[in-house]
């Protein structure tokens, strides 16, 4: 059963289905200037491909922020990927209107900035460059299915099965032993649709939107994510609420037929159609916001 996405307000903006999602978004509205809109990369800007690599921004999603980041005080995306990757994959790098657009890459261990282009990030995790030694074959000590592979994230590795015969059974046989691999090199495991990433303890999603909001000193925030490990950027947006800022949860929901993801659709103030749907929000919200007296 598919997730309901919300009916449009007349200015085209999806009207949140929560009390707290209608004071977040008025809020934002109400001071634009104040407000962080932040955004995760592969499937709510890019829609989730089989390479990794081939990923890109979703064509009507640049020319969107274009619009709407100088109305606010800053657009961050929040991303497992390299920093300057996910600035290359999205087509950010050198675009006049972004100037107010950061990248937190490996879920805040790296940032780039658009006004000057360089990514900022400290050394990496030990425990890393030990595991990139010894996975490959450990994942054939485990009887990985034909069709596992590894993504080398630089400070992360993921281990994929969309391309095995079997992805959820071929996932669910291997969370055991990479979580003891991880555990003895020191790091934390992450699962996501297909993937297992294991990366350095403590660095989330969470941890970085809150830091980040906290730097700029922010007014409302809303979030858009699309698989697990967005959760703990909701996780994050809750919190602040709790404590007094407005905030907006918002889920990119698969067009390809997977079923939606319940961890965000059943939290989520708004629902839109995946990368297509995220576009059409940014550009909305911009209208809005362009338009106001």
């Amino acid at each position: 059963m598919g997730t309901p996405e919300a009916a449009p307000s007349p200015e085209g903006i999806p009207t949140p289905r929560t009390e707290a999602g209608l004071t977040g978004l008025a809020a934002l509205r109400a001071e634009p200037g104040r407000a962080v809109v932040a955004l995760d990369f592969d499937g709510t800007l890019a829609p989730i491909v089989a390479d990794p690599d081939a990923a890109r921004a979703h064509p009507a999603v640049v020319p969107a922020l274009r619009r709407l980041a100088p109305l606010l005080d800053a657009v961050v995306v929040v991303t497992g990927r390299p920093a300057g990757l996910a600035a290359e994959y999205g087509g950010f790098v050198g675009v006049p209107g972004l100037e107010h657009l950061t990248i937190l890459g490996h879920y805040g261990a790296e940032r780039w900035d658009a006004t000057t282009g360089e990514v900022h990030a400290p050394d990496a995790h030990p425990g890393v460059a030990a595991l990139r030694a010894e996975l490959p074959r450990a994942l054939e000590r485990a009887g990985a299915a034909a069709g596992t592979w590894i993504e080398d994230k630089g400070r992360a590795l993921a281990v994929h099965t969309r391309r095995a015969e079997d992805p959820d059974g071929a996932l669910t046989a291997l969370d055991a032993p990479l979580r003891a691999l991880a555990a003895r090199h020191g790091l934390a495991v992450e699962p996501g649709r297909m993937v297992l990433e294991l990366r350095p303890p403590g660095v989330d999603k969470g941890a970085a939107l809150t830091a980040f909001l906290d730097e700029r000193k922010a007014g409302a925030v809303l979030y858009v994510g699309d698989d697990l490990g967005d959760v703990a950027a909701y996780d994050a947006v809750e919190d602040l609420r709790a404590l007094g800022r407005p905030g907006v949860l918002c889920y990119s929901a698969p067009t390809t037929g997977e079923p939606p993801l319940a961890a965000l659709a059943e939290r989520a103030d708004l629902v839109v159609p995946g990368p297509p749907g995220v576009a059409a929000l940014l550009d909305a919200l911009s209208a809005a916001l362009a338009s106001r007296p």
